[in-house]
Formats: structure tokens, C-alpha cells, sequence
């Protein structure tokens, strides 16, 4: 019977730790009255502080969306900058809550290093980047070359692969940050810089004269770039998957920063935009947030749309195509999950 006993107490006990720590870091970022999120050291378009200071760009939206959506304002966000090889460590350890710096999704870093990846913010490829002064015009042509890439990443791996089921050899140049590999790339000291093509046009449109510089016609991996929280908290997992699933959708919805407070002050004729903005159903309270966690998100940072065209857009020094990462009904793959 003592026996019996310890099982069900041991059973208990075990339930109790698993739901205590499922609601911990929803209660722990209301606790602290910020949300701990983990960014690159430095990436323009995409996390960048400005000239005052202040965090900016793609990922850096999607951090103060999900601030939003908590806490009610998306500047309630402590930034962590990490490198490649740091980013996962300070999520694990705690010292970050969430993690959005244009990271792949793989199945190690999923089943190994204990992630949950949220839904695809950005489809992505790594690619080349060389001095027009080199003469060449395809990756094919690299045999030999110097090659700046960063560490304790996906690039490194792919980069690898690469070369060697082509058959040619290259020489590493291991860097750990983007700005490091700006610098050893200007200074001579690698002939190629690769990653992914979206961190290439981060980085040429740095350049004085972009156009003395260019990207190889090369895509050589697929690299779907999301956000990122700790395995075994259930519930935050599913609040920054919804934040995320809110942004996409609501720009295909047509709910925008300008028009969203006018779209929710009452049920409309479209339940799913009553949905989404919380006149209808129960689905903040499932998350365990209020009624306007979407509305908010949407009002202070915009829909995915909005925030794509802010930071990295055509109109902006990235000059970036929506791509792969327009709406399904554009050409593009980029749909969310239904809030139903």
C-alpha cells in the first residue's frame, strides 16, 4: 500500500512541476514587466540599434509584437544580443524568453538542443557574396577562394556540403558576428562572404558602393527562419506561435495598424476578423491573455506586410522582394494557420 502511495504521490508531483512550468515564463516575463528577447549583435534590416539607440528592424518587430500581445506594449522588450554560437545558450539558460534572430530551423537544434520553433517568419536560401573586381559569375567558379562564414551555424555546414559535392576546396575564414565578417570581407581578408541572402543584402547595402559588390546567382540550401522558445512550456510556445500566425494573416485578412482599432471597436460581418480581433469566440483566454492580445499586436507594429515593407522591403536600402515570402494568394508560400 506504501508503496502505491509514493507512485501516485510521485505521479502527482510530477503533474503538479509539469503545469507549473508550463504557465512559468507567461508568469515570469509578467513578473519582470518585460519580455527577454534574443536578437543578432547587429544585422540592418533586421536587428540593428539606430542612431539613438533604440532596437529596429524585422526581427526586432516580431519581438515587440509578441511584447504587445503580453504585456501591452511592445516596447516593454530587454534585447539580448547574441552571436551565432551564443543565441541558443542564453535562450536555454533563461537569460532570454524568446528568441528571434534569423535562425533556421533543423532537426537538431528541434530534437537536440530542446527549441520549439515557431511558424516560418522568413524563407530563406545562403548565397554568395564576392567583389565584382574578382571576375567571376558562379559559385562553381570559387575553387581556392577564402571564404568569410560565420561560426556555430547552418551556413557553415551548407558551405561544407557545398564544396564538396562539387569538388573544389576553399579556405574558412571563421568569424563570429556579421559586423566581423563586414570588416574582414572590406579588408581583403576573405575573397567571398556567404550566408544567407537576406543577411548578403543586409550587408551590401552597407557598402559605399553596392554596386561593387555582388550576389552570386547561387542558392544553395533552403533556410526557413522563425522564432524560437525553450522546449516544455506549452503555453508560451502557443502564444508566440499565435502572435506570429496573427501578423501573417491579418495582412491577408487586410488588417492593418491604420485600420485595426476601427475593425475591432464591434462585430463585424466577417467572423474571422472577428475572430482575430477578439469580438467573437474565446481565444485569448485560451492562450491565457485577454481578449485584444492580436489587436494589440497588429495596432503598435502592423501586419506582416507592414512590417516586411518597413525594415526590409523595396523600398528600403535592402531593397528585397516579397518572393517566397508573399501571400499564398501572390505567389508566394506564406500563410497562417487558421484562428478557428
Amino acid at each position: 500500500m506504501k508503496l502505491i502511495n509514493k507512485v501516485f504521490t510521485g505521479l502527482a508531483m510530477t503533474a503538479m512541476a509539469a503545469g507549473a512550468a508550463q504557465a512559468s515564463t507567461l508568469d515570469d516575463v509578467k513578473a519582470a514587466g518585460e519580455l527577454k528577447c534574443v536578437v543578432t549583435t547587429g544585422l540592418a534590416g533586421f536587428a540593428a540599434p539606430n542612431a539613438a539607440g533604440k532596437w529596429e528592424g524585422f526581427d526586432v518587430d516580431f519581438c515587440r509584437a509578441v511584447a504587445a500581445a503580453v504585456l501591452g506594449d511592445g516596447d516593454k522588450v530587454k534585447f539580448v544580443p547574441s552571436t551565432g554560437k551564443t543565441r541558443f545558450t542564453l535562450l536555454n539558460s533563461g537569460e532570454g524568453d524568446i528568441l528571434f534572430r534569423n535562425t533556421t530551423e533543423t532537426f537538431s537544434r528541434d530534437v537536440d538542443l530542446k527549441l520549439t520553433f515557431l511558424p516560418v517568419n522568413y524563407y530563406d536560401g545562403q548565397g554568395f557574396m564576392v567583389p565584382t573586381a574578382l571576375g567571376v559569375a558562379s559559385a562553381s567558379e570559387l575553387d581556392g577562394a577564402s571564404v568569410c562564414i560565420q561560426t556555430g551555424t547552418t551556413t557553415e555546414l551548407n558551405l561544407a556540403d557545398y564544396f564538396r559535392s562539387n569538388g573544389i576546396s576553399y579556405e574558412p575564414v571563421p568569424i563570429e558576428t556579421n559586423e566581423e565578417a563586414y570588416t574582414n570581407y572590406v579588408a581583403g581578408r576573405c575573397d567571398v562572404y556567404t550566408t544567407d541572402a537576406s543577411g548578403l543584402a543586409a550587408t551590401r547595402a552597407k557598402f559605399e558602393n553596392p554596386a561593387d559588390h555582388m550576389v552570386l546567382p547561387e542558392i544553395i540550401s533552403k533556410e526557413p527562419l522563425g522564432g524560437a522558445v525553450r522546449h516544455g512550456d506549452d503555453q508560451w510556445a502557443d502564444i508566440a506561435k499565435w502572435v506570429v500566425n496573427a501578423l501573417i494573416a491579418a495582412e491577408e485578412m487586410g488588417i492593418t495598424s491604420a485600420n485595426v482599432a476601427e475593425l475591432g471597436a464591434a462585430a463585424g460581418n466577417n467572423p474571422g476578423i472577428n475572430r482575430m480581433l477578439g469580438t467573437e469566440g474565446s481565444y485569448g483566454e485560451m492562450l491565457g491573455l485577454d481578449a485584444a492580445w492580436a489587436a494589440r499586436a497588429i495596432a503598435q507594429g502592423g501586419n506582416y506586410g507592414e512590417i516586411f515593407d518597413r525594415n526590409i522591403g523595396p523600398d528600403t536600402p535592402l531593397g528585397i522582394a516579397r518572393g517566397l515570402n508573399a501571400q499564398w494568394k501572390d505567389g508566394g508560400i506564406l500563410y497562417a494557420a487558421p484562428l478557428r
